[in-house]
């Protein structure tokens, strides 16, 4: 079950009554259509056996079929193997145990399925299956090859694209999370920061291609191999190292691996005076870009390194910030929006014209206005504190991809669609590499659904472990081009990735609607008003989607009105 221990904490006897009722009313009589064999629950997780693969893989593609929408989603994996079988009847084995991880890495609402099953299902049902090459699984010595079942509604990719991406044609490389060697929890933002600053500066050199920082930050804390690494991002190289501040000093080991084969290409210690920090992240990102790319042009390197702030202090504050925001938009935490915006408030009055403290401030203001968290939502003086900030940013660093991007987003709320689509096309002017989800609000706002759709796509290949909601803006983008059943899949996905995401909900109760599926509207539309009780068309959707043409909002909001979302 997806999300079980979360659901539980948040309502224990209702969750626990509904597993009862989904076992009774879907699971245990799919089972015996299909002969399967319940042989134990363990909690949030159901054992069977069946008799023959075809039989598993139907019975599991029907089960997600009735499941499709619900409010519980399940991750199925099924293996072919010998077992063990005891004498009370539970079963025992590498076949079990493939299963089980099998089962851990499908998508919510999906069906993984072992190169032994492909092999005896395909051709045999109405289903399709996609490669996610071969995997390493906990504890199984040989890479198991995997494949995603595909049949009707119900399996959506939600961690990462459905197949595995191809190596670009340019050098490649995903900087790992630098591990905390301090010893001490309260500087792993310090280790972050570092991390986030590397990223962000090889990002500038067009040569490379640059896997995005929240795909990178899937890895922390994890003992991943990095070729598995490598094929899941799609890189030739991984830069991995550890960070140790004592005092006024600071030491970093950096390493740089082959990710095809797992050996190493450069290593190098710095250890340095505290403010010198700054010399150590240009140097680093020098080193592994002449390494990875000897083309790069040093000039190129010379005018766009990132500014540093004029005091350590204001730095860290910024830092500690970041890595808030970066926690907030998965918790939507009213606390740790409050503490980032006080921290940033510290950060620029220490150093007042450090672009990025500006960029991340008024970033911190948008999503109080965007999102029902308190007295900002939709407040005005949220919104022109966002555009203030947001234009702070551009005018201290024209040279700044992420204030350009972040004016950009402001602008699109304010209508200025132009304006907000030309800040967007700046900050990739100023860095090829650089990417953000956001840029398909001013497209969809524009009319300009094609290309939102296009800039969703690139924007999941530099990102493989994209935000949910980057998916929900695929989705909107289809449903504004009437591909309603091309977006069911990726608005699913945004939905089961982030249950408490409005929006989401939003966009999936319309598509629902215009399918003539209204059982799934309404269940939709029940959702969004679960998050935000005041929730209507009229003072929420239309202050926030702020369309060009009439005719497009229009056909947004007929879909809303006919999923039951209220009008006023």
């Amino acid at each position: 079950m997806v999300g079980y221990s979360a659901m539980m904490e948040r309502a224990e006897e209702s969750t626990y009554a509904e597993i009862g009722r989904l076992r009774r009313e879907v699971i245990e009589p799919s089972l015996d259509r299909h002969k399967g064999r319940l042989i134990k629950t363990t909690g949030d997780g159901i054992l069977a056996e069946f008799a023959s693969p075809v039989s598993a893989v139907r019975c599991g593609i029907e089960i997600q079929e009735q499941l499709a929408g619900a409010s519980i989603q399940l991750r199925i994996g099924v293996n072919l193997g010998d077992v063990i079988v005891d004498d009370e009847g539970d079963i025992y084995g590498d076949g079990i145990n493939i299963a089980v991880r099998l089962e851990g890495l499908a998508d919510p609402g999906g069906i993984l399925i072992s190169g032994k099953v492909h092999s005896e299902v395909e051709g045999r049902l109405d289903a399709t299956f996609e490669d996610r090459g071969e995997r390493q699984l906990k504890n199984i010595s040989k890479p198991v090859h995997a494949y995603a079942v595909r049949a009707g509604t119900y399996s959506a990719p939600t961690g990462k694209p459905s197949a595995l991406p191809p190596l670009p044609d340019k050098p490649s490389i995903a900087v790992l999370p630098f591990q905390n060697m301090s010893g001490d929890p309260e500087q792993e933002y310090f280790s972050d920061g570092i991390t986030d600053d590397i990223i962000t500066e090889l990002s500038r050199f067009s040569d490379l291609f640059v896997i995005a920082r929240n795909s990178s930050f899937q890895y922390k804390g994890k003992s991943t191999d990095v070729r598995e690494i490598g094929r899941e991002l799609g890189v030739g190289y991984v830069l991995e190292g550890g960070i140790r501040r004592v005092a006024a000093r600071v030491r970093i080991n950096a390493q740089l691996i082959d990710a095809t084969t797992g050996t190493h290409c450069w290593a190098e210690r710095y250890d340095r005076q505290l403010e010198d920090v700054f010399a150590v992240q240009d140097e680093l990102a020098r080193t592994i870009a002449a390494v990875l790319a000897a083309q790069v042009n040093r000039v190129e390197a010379e005018h766009t390194l990132l500014r540093p702030p004029a005091t350590w202090q204001a730095y860290d504050f910024y830092m500690r910030a970041a890595d808030l925001l970066v926690s907030f938009q998965s918790t939507y935490k009213l606390e740790e929006l409050y503490e980032a915006r006080r921290l940033l408030e510290r950060c620029l009055a220490l150093d007042a014209n450090y672009a990025r403290a500006h960029a991340a401030y008024s970033f911190a203001w948008i999503v109080a206005w965007i999102n029902s968290l308190d007295g900002d939502f939709l407040s005005p003086v949220a919104l022109d504190r966002a555009h203030l900030f947001g234009r702070n940013a551009v005018q201290l660093d024209r040279n700044l991809p992420q204030g350009h991007a972040q004016l950009g987003y402001v602008l699109a709320f304010e209508a200025q669609h132009e304006l907000s689509i030309a800040e967007f096309e700046r900050a990739i002017e100023l860095n090829p590499n650089f990417t953000d989800r956001r840029f398909a609000i001013p497209l969809i706002f524009a009319g300009q659904f094609d290309r939102a759709v296009q800039c969703i796509q690139m924007h999941k290949r530099a990102d493989p472990f994209y935000f949910p909601v980057a998916s929900g803006f695929l989705g909107l983008a289809l449903y504004m081009l009437k591909r309603y059943s091309e977006a069911l899949t990726p608005l699913l996905e945004c939905v089961s990735r982030a249950p408490n995401l409005r929006d989401g909900h939003v966009w999936l109760a319309a598509t629902y609607a215009q399918l003539e599926r209204p059982e799934q509207a309404r269940q939709q539309a029940a959702e969004v008003l679960r998050i935000e009780p005041t929730y209507t068309t009229e003072r929420t959707a239309k202050p926030i989607m702020r369309f060009r043409n009439a005719s497009d909002a229009d056909h947004l909001f007929d879909g809303l009105h006919k999923a039951g979302l209220p009008r006023d």
